[in-house]
């Protein structure tokens, strides 16, 4: 019968670990941050109201969402999850514009601001977006809300 030499297995064991552990990090894809993660604006969406949002982005590859609350459009009813459709158009890298859409949303009871998102685009590495208007539409009706001041602390990177 053989007997194993304790030294030898743990050795074996920690480097087969450590090896397997450098090849798993090194397939995981690259860990990607928006900056700033949560901005603020003040919109004016006519006689729907005005107020600030706050905007709140998250990155995956490619893929971004942008979350908003804002106080300048209020709910005079009850609105049940899932129910308000949004669009948020940005400006993108100063020229150009692009749009961040989606139909999500927290129940939003009656008197409270609205709530929507996430809404769903695309990004490039690089990319810089600025809020510049939001179209939001509740039970049909559409309130278009245009930006009355820029992002703080500025607009999100990617």
């Amino acid at each position: 019968m053989r007997h194993l030499r304790p030294g030898r297995l743990g050795f074996g064991t920690a480097l087969g670990v450590a090896l397997a552990t450098a090849g798993t990090l090194a397939m995981a894809p690259a860990a990607t941050a928006v900056t700033p993660g949560t901005a603020t604006l003040s919109f004016d969406c006519g006689w729907y109201g005005s107020g600030t949002a706050t905007l709140t982005a998250t990155q995956n590859g490619t893929a971004a969402t942008i979350s908003l609350a804002t106080k300048a459009i209020s709910s005079p009813i009850n609105i049940g999850a899932n129910s308000v459709t949004s669009t948020l158009t940005l400006t993108k890298n100063g020229s150009g514009t692009t749009e961040f859409k989606g139909s999500a949303n927290p129940a939003i009871p009656a008197g409270s601001e609205v709530s929507t998102g996430p809404l769903t685009g695309t990004v490039a590495p690089g990319d810089s977006l600025e809020a510049t208007s939001l179209k939001v539409v509740v039970l049909g009706i559409t309130a278009t809300c245009k930006a009355t001041s820029r992002q703080s602390p500025g607009p999100f990177v990617f």
